[in-house]
């Protein structure tokens, strides 16, 4: 599988390119945007070497990170990112990572981007289990990810340092025998 398109009602996940470096960058550059995600806004350079590792890792075999430029159906402009990284050890596993622009939020677009991101892994790669973390101070994702129907697991003390200081994770999943996929995105 190497070129990747997944559509739902409202978003488009498609494989990032070159040309998608100045939209991501306003995500992962954003103070606002990264304000919850595991490290500091990143410089443009940064996001060209995220977009390349992107590319790199399309080519793969196999293959175990998806980069996605999230976009409106009736638009290619990137909106937002998805990852979605397939653990090497543990191949029925992977983890999400999801950004969005802020002018974006507070519309319900987390959770549809969460359950297309859901969707892409359980169908199409045919996985067991998806998990994702998210701050403790991030109730914008909790709530996407409770309604995009992913459980509450634990906490993850001190699990990463950005802005110069420790903050725990809360951690969410879905199981593929759980999941309900009848639901439209």
């Amino acid at each position: 599988m190497r070129h990747v398109e997944i559509s739902g009602k409202r978003l488009r996940l498609r494989e990032v390119t070159v040309d998608d470096v100045d939209a991501l960058h306003a995500v992962y550059g954003d103070p606002t945007a990264t304000e919850h995600l595991p490290f500091d806004p990143r410089t443009r350079e940064e996001v060209e070497e995220v977009v390349a590792e992107a590319l790199r890792a399309a080519e793969a075999e196999p293959r175990l990170l998806y980069v996605f430029a999230v976009t409106e159906p009736e638009s290619s402009g990137a909106i937002g990112v998805a990852r979605l990284h397939i653990e090497a050890d543990h191949p029925h596993s992977a983890e999400i990572g999801l950004g969005l622009r802020p002018d974006h939020w507070g519309r319900g677009m987390g959770t549809d981007l969460i359950r297309l991101t859901l969707l892409f892994g359980f169908k199409h790669l045919r996985l067991h289990r998806i998990w994702g973390a998210r701050s403790p101070a991030n109730t914008a994702a909790q709530l996407a990810m409770l309604v995009a129907g992913m459980v509450e697991e634990g906490r993850i003390r001190h699990h990463v340092r950005a802005r110069g200081v420790w903050r725990d994770s809360i951690v969410h999943s879905a199981l593929e025998d759980e999941w309900e996929g009848h639901r439209e995105t």
